[in-house]
């Protein structure tokens, strides 16, 4: 298990879709549409936030719901990432980038979460 959560490929992930999101959203009809930007920003920020806010606390479980929230924070990224593409603030690269990047994600958090599950590791820090 990795000793800092910088050091996880799924916070590295997510860091990644936080700055493609913050990218497609600092320029021209989406960065005027402040609810959209303020959500999808903040639904991204949650992915990355969450990942390390759960590898801080003391164990297994606490980490696995925390990252179960960054999961569900992937899927509400994805369904926003929909509106801006209705409202062609996005094109369809733009859109297949992000999405694919946020599957690789959430695979990853399914990945580590049934991990996670099945392993020996418990309580503070995993000791």
């Amino acid at each position: 298990m990795a000793k800092r959560f910088e050091d996880l490929e799924v916070w590295k992930l997510a860091r990644e879709v936080t700055k493609l999101i913050y990218g497609v959203s600092s320029g021209g009809t989406f960065s005027r549409d402040f609810a959209l930007v303020n959500q999808i920003r903040r639904a991204s920020i949650s992915i990355v936030s969450n990942i390390a806010e759960g590898f801080e606390r003391n164990g297994d479980k606490e980490f696995s719901q925390f990252l179960a929230i960054a999961k569900g924070s992937c899927g509400e990224v994805r369904a926003q990432l929909y509106v801006a593409l209705d409202q062609n603030y996005i094109d369809e690269k733009e859109f297949a980038l992000i999405e694919n990047k946020l599957i690789e994600t959430s695979r990853t958090l399914s990945g580590l979460m049934k991990y996670l599950q099945q392993s020996e590791l418990r309580g503070s820090k995993f000791r």
